[in-house]
């Protein structure tokens, strides 16, 4: 950790609070254990929900489960990690104690704001949701700015079209316009996908090179550039539609492939004694498994909305799982190589992926009984984050130190 914090203003501050990953990692942790059961029992066992009618009349189930999963779960694991990380990457101090407390706030607004929507206008929560991303945006590009960092000021854009993509969703809401919901939520969950591919390709192969002591893979930009450049694409053709409709599945599938290519020199397969190195390597797998998958199937529309599952749960749900574990323990001074056993936790949310996307496909027959065990491998991968982090994430460094 940079000396850059006063120690005796840093030990005034509670330990949640003292830097983002605690809060919005726990949280979120919490969040994500919580919300599936709940979209589970409302939608298959109505008469036994928490909600009353009033509430599902003002927020479809349709629309508020991919919203929280994607703006309340994911874009919190997104603040937490941006908001730690920025200060190692630029030197700079970043929020902590009241300001912290107070941005968290606007993102609990809006969660509560939410499940609170048959007494409370829906105006509300979109307000603290704007005010979460849009704080969250000028945050990072302030610290990235004074430190003229410009490689890093595109994930304060980023963040600027996430705010968009949210607010619009508002309106979607407002209107009962479900068809472009889906259409938001799709694009967002290739703009998560498109972020991961940023960071990971930063992290991934630098975490296992410096774990097994090899040397890390030289970035070759005929990769790197073309498949972030495709994945920029992907955002927008799925939003605005900038080429025809039957570019789509090619899209989707020179972008797996694309994606493929540059996993395959990481050395993923000499990672499989860590965890904590092969779950990074197995979630990033799930989105060239994803992208080709829905490049053959791209004429059945409801084979690729399961599919889109399969990122969301492999990827999205399994990278946040491990790295929210990873930076837990290095941010609290911990060997990350020597933390709680998290192998079941990252195999389950893997497994529940394919009951998820896979089994409903297969066997659709069995949906309900596929949705439910994947609801309770998702529970357990995440209560299992909450068991073992809670105490990490609520006291101070082990070395005493910021942080």
């Amino acid at each position: 950790m940079l000396n850059i914090d006063d120690p005796a203003q840093t030990q005034s501050i509670a330990p949640l609070w003292r830097l983002a990953f605690r809060p919005f990692f726990l949280f979120a942790a919490i969040l994500a254990a919580s919300y599936i059961p709940i979209w589970l029992i409302a939608w298959y066992l109505p008469s036994w929900s928490i909600f009353s009618s009033d509430f599902w009349a003002n927020v479809v189930p349709l629309w508020w489960h991919p919203h929280e999963l994607l703006f309340g779960f994911a874009m919190a694991i997104v603040a937490g990690f941006l908001l730690s990380a920025v200060q190692t990457w630029t030197g700079q101090k970043s929020l902590s104690g009241t300001k912290l407390c107070m941005l968290f706030s606007c993102w609990a607004g809006a969660r509560i704001g939410l499940l609170l929507s048959s007494v409370i206008p829906i105006w509300v929560p979109a307000l603290f949701d704007t005010l979460f991303l849009g704080t969250l945006s000028v945050v990072m590009f302030k610290l990235v700015y004074r430190v003229k960092q410009w490689h890093n000021i595109g994930f304060s854009l980023m963040l600027l079209v996430a705010l968009l993509i949210n607010a619009y969703s508002y309106k979607t809401l407002f209107e009962k316009d479900f068809v472009t919901s889906f259409r938001l939520w799709e694009g967002m969950l290739w703009w998560l996908a498109l972020l991961i591919t940023i960071v990971g390709g930063r992290v991934i192969p630098f975490f296992t090179a410096m774990r097994l002591k090899i040397d890390k893979p030289v970035p070759l930009p005929w990769i790197e550039k073309p498949t972030i450049a495709l994945m920029v694409l992907l955002v927008l053709q799925i939003l605005f539609r900038p080429m025809p409709e039957a570019a789509l599945p090619y899209l989707f599938g020179v972008t797996g492939l694309m994606q493929l290519l540059r996993l395959s020199r990481w050395n993923g397969h000499r990672s499989l004694r860590e965890p904590m190195l092969w779950s990074l390597h197995l979630a990033y797998l799930f989105i060239p498994t994803t992208l080709i998958l829905m490049a053959i199937f791209y004429d059945n529309p409801l084979v690729s909305r399961q599919l889109l599952h399969l990122f969301a749960v492999g990827t999205l749900a399994g990278l946040c799982l491990s790295m929210m574990s990873r930076v837990s323990l290095g941010h609290t001074s911990r060997n990350v190589y020597q933390g709680p056993s998290m192998a079941p936790a990252f195999l389950a949310l893997a497994v529940a992926a394919l009951f998820r996307a896979i089994l409903p496909i297969t066997d659709p027959a069995n949906t309900q009984l596929w949705h439910w065990l994947a609801g309770t491998f998702w529970v357990l991968g995440f209560l299992l984050f909450v068991w073992h982090y809670f105490p990490m994430l609520t006291q101070p460094r082990v070395d005493g130190r910021p942080g």
